[in-house]
């Protein structure tokens, strides 16, 4: 199917086989699982206006981001003991049995529920989509298949937020959880149809060689990111500031007891030391991510309640940051490597200077200069990301390679996760714990993201501490 010396794949070779229809429909838990990640944001307006709780809006995101770190740690793991095939089939349900409870949640609290589960199955979907391109495609060809990927994230980026905003405006907010009912269900019978050789029909012969599931550590993340979260739910100094204190004290424990299990372990070592490349491209990921989710989560909510800005409008904004994003990435892809150093910097500015803007753009309501920050912020995204993530992957010892490649995206869902939870502390601190209206939306637009600011500052450094190690040697080799 793949030429070895000159890396062509017949394509048609590979379609006659069945093998690219096979990876066609494991791309679709890829785009069920990134599209409901992005479509969140733009029925969150009409959401809350029925269920209330918009105290609770910060917990949609980082309760399924965390479903999805386990789900996504568990699953890489499972099918060395569970055929790929049955893998694939339970966490297309678990994602559909998800949607189902978000689409027909009374309370805000069941529905928040429902985000879980769908998390655990999203996760577990997107895990084995990679662990399927190992485990029945040749080595040859998978740059091409890992490139098609990518593409299905970006097509997602840009899908979710118009989906969510056209299916609220044409019909009903929870119409768009239940297109993805039917999506996990229609998954899990193709899963069942076309998986049907005998290495996705067996699991991996169990050797005792599969590194033990980090159950301990996970947990402690969990429940770190709940206290923190559970801070904002109900504002009082004293309550809030021990569960912020237990939150930050749980993160610490958490990346410990990461780093006392070399063989389960998330994490390269050095994490978050400024005196190494890894070190500081970590820290980098962490505190842009944490800053940069107030948007994706409040933006379009802050923007319909304060200025009455249409739920599509608010769509196609979120929309084009995901594509400044990919066109950025695109567009730098083939930078020299000797390069690497500036461009993450000028990355992190962008991204710093979205954030900033944002501070300004939304009490005001300019949609023009809302759209000017997005594509900064997103485009920073694009510019930095996949030039921090081969600097780490290079700059980390040989046998920490695969993990640190793999620890970039988990960093970015923990600092999703924990600025999700963080946001909403600051959000309902500034109005919004005594309900949604006018007034309390102007005090949070006002406050939300001048809060992230020091974090874009810290990011930006470490963007520049980064920079100066120059290229690693497996970098240039």
């Amino acid at each position: 199917m793949a030429d070895t010396e000159t890396g062509k794949v017949d394509w048609r070779a590979l379609w006659a086989s069945g093998d690219l229809a096979r990876f066609c429909f494991i791309s679709l838990g890829i785009l069920l699982h990134a599209t409901n990640e992005t479509m969140v944001a733009t029925v969150m307006p009409a959401m809350v206006g029925e269920l209330a709780g918009v105290q609770l809006v910060g917990w949609s995101l980082a309760v399924y981001e965390l479903g999805a770190i386990v789900a996504g740690a568990a699953a890489g793991r499972l099918v060395s003991y569970v055929a790929l095939r049955t893998n694939m089939v339970v966490a297309a349900l678990l994602y559909a049995a998800g949607a189902l409870l978000c689409a027909t949640a009374p309370s805000m609290e069941l529905f928040l529920a429902g985000r879980l589960v769908e998390g655990l199955g999203g996760g577990a979907l997107v895990s084995l989509a990679y662990v399927s391109v190992e485990r029945l495609f040749w080595r040859a060809i998978w740059p091409q298949l890992f490139g098609i990927m990518s593409a299905v994230w970006g097509v997602a980026a840009f899908s979710g937020p118009m989906l969510g905003a056209i299916m609220t405006g044409l019909l009903s907010w929870r119409w768009a959880f239940g297109i993805f009912t039917f999506g996990g269900v229609a998954m899990a019978l193709a899963s069942f149809i076309v998986l049907n050789t005998p290495v996705a029909t067996r699991p991996r012969a169990g050797d005792g060689k599969a590194p033990p599931f980090p159950f301990a550590a996970l947990g402690c993340l969990t429940l770190s990111v709940a206290l923190i979260a559970s801070a904002g739910v109900d504002i009082t100094p004293l309550r809030s500031s021990l569960l912020v204190a237990a939150g930050l004290a749980g993160l610490a424990l958490f990346f410990g007891m990461d780093a006392l299990k070399p063989r389960s372990r998330l994490f390269p070592s050095r994490l978050f030391s400024w005196r190494t490349p890894v070190g500081a491209g970590m820290t980098m990921v962490a505190a842009l991510s944490v800053a940069t989710c107030s948007f994706t989560i409040y933006g379009p909510l802050l923007l319909t309640s304060l200025h009455d800005i249409p739920i599509l409008t608010t769509g196609y904004i979120i929309a084009a940051e995901s594509i400044a994003w990919s066109i950025l990435s695109i567009a730098v892809a083939g930078m020299r490597l000797e390069r690497d150093g500036p461009v993450i910097v000028v990355g992190a500015l962008m991204i710093a200077a979205g954030l900033a803007g944002f501070a300004y753009t939304i009490p005001a309501g300019s949609i023009p200069l809302i759209l000017l920050c997005a594509l900064l912020q997103g485009g920073g995204f694009g510019v930095a990301w996949p030039f921090v993530t081969r600097l780490i992957v290079a700059a980390a010892p040989r046998d920490e390679q695969t993990i640190a490649s793999a620890a970039v995206p988990t960093m970015q869902r923990i600092g999703y996760a924990v600025g999700a939870a963080v946001a909403g502390i600051v959000a309902n601190a500034s109005g919004f714990s005594e309900g949604l209206n006018r007034e309390a939306a102007g005090h949070v637009a006002g406050l939300l993201f001048l809060a992230f600011i020091p974090l874009g500052i810290v990011g930006c450094l470490a963007a520049l501490r980064a920079s100066t190690f120059g290229q690693p040697r497996e970098a240039m080799g």
